[in-house]
Formats: C-alpha cells, sequence, structure tokens
C-alpha cells in the first residue's frame, strides 16, 4: 500500500507518540511491514522502541538536512517487521535552517516519494510534534491521512475542532489527497461519567471518524515505555495491549472499506 499515516494532536499528553508506537507494532504482528517516523524533537518514538540516544547518529534530520542514501537512515528494531527513523533533540532546530527555504513544506514528502518507489512498507507511521509547526505541516503534506488520538477529557473536543481545520487548510491549499483516516478515543476511563460524555459527543459530530475501538486508562501502557517496548510487547494480554491490537484490526478494515492506499 505504501500508506502514510500522521499521527497527530496539536496537545500533549493523549497519547499520540504510545498510540504510534502501539499500532506500529499491532500492524506488524499482523503480517505488515512497518516504518515509524519519528518527527518529534523529543525522540520518544524512538525510545518507546527501544532505541537509545547513542544509538541516533543517523536521525531524521540529518535525512532532512542532506537528502540522500535513504537507507542508511532506517534502523531495525527488536519488532519484527518494525523499523524506524529516529529523532533525537538536533531535529529541534531544523526549522530556523530551511526558513529560507520557499518549497521547506515539501522536503519530507520527497523523501516519501522516494520510500513509496521502494516499496518496502505497506504503511509508513510518522510521529508528529505536539505543535502544529513546520516539523507537522511538513508531515501533513506527505501524508495520505491523518489519525488523531483523543483524550477522553472536558476540553478535547474544542482542540480537536480547531486541529481538524488546521488539517482542511493544508488538504486545501498544499495536499488536496489528505484525509482524516480516524479519531481514536485514547486514556478512556468507564468509570468516569465525563469520559462517557465525551466519548457520546465525539461520535455525534464526527460519527464514523471516530473508532469503535476505545484505548482505556491502563498502568501497564504507561509503564511499557521506561523498557523501551510497545506495551503490546511489554504485556501482551493487559487491557491496553489488547486495545491497541484490536484498534489496528479495526483500522485496517476501515481502509479496506474506504480504500486509503498511497
Amino acid at each position: 500500500m505504501n500508506h502514510v499515516i500522521s499521527v497527530i494532536n496539536q496537545k500533549g499528553g493523549v497519547g499520540k507518540t504510545t498510540s504510534t508506537i502501539n499500532l506500529g507494532c499491532a500492524f506488524a504482528n499482523l503480517g505488515q511491514k512497518i516504518l515509524i517516523i519519528d518527527l518529534d524533537p523529543q525522540g520518544n518514538a524512538s525510545t518507546g522502541v527501544g532505541i537509545e540516544n547513542n544509538e541516533r547518529e543517523n536521525s531524521i534530520y540529518k535525512l532532512l538536512i542532506e537528502r540522500n542514501n535513504l537507507q542508511q537512515y532506517v534502523k531495525h528494531t527488536k519488532i519484527e517487521n518494525l523499523d524506524i527513523m529516529c529523532a533525537n533533540v538536533e531535529l529541534s532546530g531544523f526549522e530556523t535552517e530551511v526558513a529560507e527555504d520557499k518549497n521547506r513544506a515539501f522536503i519530507l514528502k520527497g523523501i516519501m516519494d522516494e520510500l513509496r518507489q521502494k516499496n518496502q512498507y505497506n504503511q509508513i507511521l510518522i510521529d508528529c510534534p505536539p505543535s502544529l509547526s513546520l516539523l507537522t505541516v511538513m508531515a501533513l503534506v506527505a501524508s495520505n491521512s491523518v489519525i488523531v488520538p483523543l483524550q477522553t477529557e472536558f476540553f478535547a473536543l474544542e482542540g480537536l475542532t480547531q486541529l481538524l481545520k488546521t488539517i482542511n487548510r493544508i488538504k486545501m491549499s498544499l495536499n488536496k489527497m489528505l484525509e482524516v483516516e480516524g479519531i481514536v478515543l485514547t486514556m478512556f476511563d468507564k468509570r468516569n461519567k465525563l469520559c462517557a460524555q465525551v466519548e457520546q459527543e465525539a461520535r455525534k459530530f464526527f460519527g464514523e471518524q471516530v473508532y469503535e475501538t476505545l484505548i482505556p486508562r491502563n498502568i501497564r501502557i504507561s509503564e511499557a515505555p521506561s523498557h523501551g517496548l510497545p506495551v503490546i510487547v511489554y504485556d501482551k494480554y493487559c487491557a491496553g495491549s489488547i486495545a491497541y491490537e484490536k484498534l489496528a484490526a479495526e483500522i485496517i478494515e476501515k481502509q479496506k472499506k474506504f480504500n486509503f492506499a498511497a
């Protein structure tokens, strides 16, 4: 498929990186060949799949600057079928370095086009920074679609409305093929009435764009990154792992139904 998905939310702490690495792992477990691109200068997706800071010399930052010899920037993880392009703190200075480049919004797209030609991956997941920066714009320009993790809290829907407006502006001006593939509700606590209200409102306003699968609040999800593992590997029987595996299967079925493809 060579399908490129940006996992995006301008608010931090909503399960964006957690969703990226666990969906990547779940897709890989289903036999798909997956590449994660860590486009967040914090590098949490890299840490979350076990890549230490001292292993990130060939980072996505260097690739964006040098734009050559693509394969040397791909690192294999311990998880079968799952590769990653790592990030480190150098990426935080990228926007300043390309400020004079009129085509800066299309830099990542050029790299994605080259990856598509190689036809190595079924899906490419881009973990975007928690802001609407140049890096996020580049990811949206390079992507076929967007998945939005949405924390089930009071202000979530207000922020989502603003984010969807931004996505629509990118679609109108820079990437006509961009679609919202789905919204995934995260950190859901069935004991909390507010969570249920947010879910109800999200489904009311966004309908089928909201995935049926809910990602629960789960201590094992929180523990897994400190071990350099997706929760699906850390504890495959916990509620969080089961939810992400179910979500991955739901996404694949939806992709078949709506023909989300490159």
